[in-house]
């Protein structure tokens, strides 16, 4: 990582030279050093040489792919890891690969967007869990089958209490409707993925009545959905 009191160093990994330039330059304009690298042979030396704080990772690259070289690095570092697909339908085949990742973006996108996933993503592995869960205003009681938002209790169904335990456990990681439905049933029901969306809009309700300024659950277009609020605090 960084040394203490210098600008984060973003590792920009993308072989599309413009697209590339894009990204640094928003970047840098928000206080990040950067550095890039076009070609995925030579990204696990700079890595293991050089740790950077985040890393954007294409996942069409020549030499190593962007699947491979993240599951490789995985093998030896926690490296905040923002996966870059120019295909949608890529984003579900990820999911389900779970490779580690830490967010996913689509191209086209926003640079603006970027550098938003970016802040998000560094400000939350740069707290302990133990600062995040003494901070965090979300509890969750498994024992109790409880949960509590700035100490005021929810009255969720256990699919909803499930469900908020899932995605605010890992906060900014994305769960397409599959994997969250394979956490609320235990019984092989047969049940659609439109069902996780009910599920959803219900637990959003309940939250938003708690505290309508914060945002709890964002759904990502294609892909399904991730807890936007802190880290829980779990009992």
């Amino acid at each position: 990582m960084s040394p203490e009191n210098s600008d984060p160093l973003i590792l920009v990994v993308e072989d599309e030279p413009k697209l590339a330039q894009l990204m640094i330059d928003y970047l840098q304009a928000s206080n990040y050093r950067t550095h890039h690298i076009a070609d995925g042979n030579a990204v696990l030396s700079y890595v293991q040489h050089t740790p950077p704080d985040l890393m954007l990772l294409d996942l069409m690259l020549p030499g190593r792919d962007g699947l491979t070289l993240c599951r490789e690095i995985r093998r030896f570092s926690e490296l905040p890891i923002i996966m870059v697909t120019a295909r949608t339908e890529e984003i579900d085949r990820l999911l389900g690969l779970e490779i580690g990742a830490d967010d996913y973006i689509c191209k086209p996108f926003s640079p603006r967007e970027v550098v938003a996933r970016v802040k998000t993503i560094l400000r939350r592995v740069k707290r302990s869990p133990e600062e995040a869960q003494q901070e965090s205003p979300l509890h969750i009681d498994e024992s109790r089958f409880q949960a509590s938002w700035r100490e005021q209790q929810l009255e969720l169904t256990p699919a909803e209490f499930r469900l908020l335990k899932t995605l605010a456990l890992e906060p900014g990681k994305v769960f397409s409707r599959e994997q969250l439905l394979n956490h609320l049933y235990d019984d092989y029901r047969v049940v659609t993925d439109r069902t996780i969306d009910s599920h959803i809009k219900n637990l959003r309700r309940k939250l938003e009545s708690l505290d309508a300024e914060q945002p709890f659950i964002r759904a990502v277009y294609g892909m399904g959905y991730r807890w936007e609020a802190d880290v829980c605090r779990l009992l």
